[in-house]
């Protein structure tokens, strides 16, 4: 009987097939290391330090957990925190809820479906630049389309928009929906067309109404597109970044100065780089910890 040849090797090369896949992935691995574990190892020696960047030559000193202590009791750093809080409940639950109401209407085939699908979903294909530029101009109060509409709408249109301590928070969740809702639709959208159809031509049979198949059938299955939906939401908002500062720069005051738009003032404006080091850590894993819950809900619906 002929010796069958060795699968572990490649012909003409004498490599086996563990080297070729380190071969492909090894380039791979190490560009990861380099941008991703070392930054993070060097932010983390950088957290217990007093080092300045825009003073590399003065002499670093160790200091320990003195970052952490002045970020967890700083009155202010905590009220970033909540502003970030904020900010990301009510856009995620404003997200979801259209979300999923813009993934029913368009699970449904109609004339000129394709269209409407590709309109709905153009917010999330324009840079947060580019729509950060396009809302100020919207908001802007002597020429902008925000005033007219409420003044035609019988609104009192004599106010800024970014410019007011109320409303600013409301604008910047405004714009942030508008641009990533439909992001959460086609997430709801794959959980909806997952569903197999004899699952409603059943409940068909025993004539359950639209409303019971809803609550039943539909949110139940299309439920864990929904966590996931949260889930990465969350993590975006959480470290936002440039929409909100191309909108109000954390203004007016601090009504809208999100934890990471602090982190960046902390970082390259004041340059207190060991600081906002530790800050960033705390960033890390605030984002870590809510993944991390969110991920074992997943896999406890999994097991269910």
């Amino acid at each position: 009987m002929a010796l069958l040849p060795n699968r572990s090797k490649a012909s003409g090369h004498g490599l086996s097939d563990r080297s070729l896949a380190w071969l492909f992935v090894g380039p791979t691995f190490a560009l990861l290391l380099a941008f991703n574990i070392f930054p993070l190892l060097w932010s983390i020696y950088l957290s217990f330090t007093n080092y300045r960047a825009n003073r590399p030559g003065l002499e670093v000193s160790w200091v320990g957990l003195d970052n952490y202590r002045r970020l967890l009791d700083d009155s202010e750093v905590w009220g970033y925190f909540q502003a970030t809080a904020h900010f990301l409940c009510w856009s995620i639950l404003l997200q979801v809820l259209l979300g999923f109401a813009l993934a029913l209407l368009i699970n449904r085939k109609f004339k000129s479906h394709s269209f409407w699908t590709t309109a709905i979903l153009l917010p999330m294909m324009l840079s947060p630049a580019v729509v950060g530029t396009f809302w100020t101009y919207f908001f802007q109060p002597q020429y902008g389309i925000f005033n007219a509409l409420a003044a035609l709408l019988g609104f009192d249109a004599n106010f800024t928009m970014l410019g007011d301590v109320d409303l600013a928070p409301w604008a910047i969740i405004m714009v942030d929906t508008w641009m990533w809702t439909p992001y959460v639709m086609l997430l709801i959208l794959a959980g909806l067309r997952s569903i197999p159809p004899y699952i409603y031509e059943a409940a068909e049979i025993d004539r359950a109404s639209e409303w019971v198949k809803f609550w039943r059938i539909t949110l139940p299955m299309v439920l864990p597109f929904v966590v996931l939906a949260v889930l990465f939401r969350a993590i975006d908002n959480f470290k936002m970044f440039d929409l909100v500062n191309q909108l109000t720069s954390g203004g007016p005051g601090s009504v809208t100065e999100l934890a990471s738009i602090n982190l960046k003032r902390e970082a390259f404006e004041k340059w207190r780089t060991g600081y906002s080091s530790a800050f960033a850590i705390i960033l890390f894993v605030s984002i870590y910890g809510l993944s991390s819950i969110v991920v074992r809900f997943l896999d406890r619906m999994k097991q269910r």
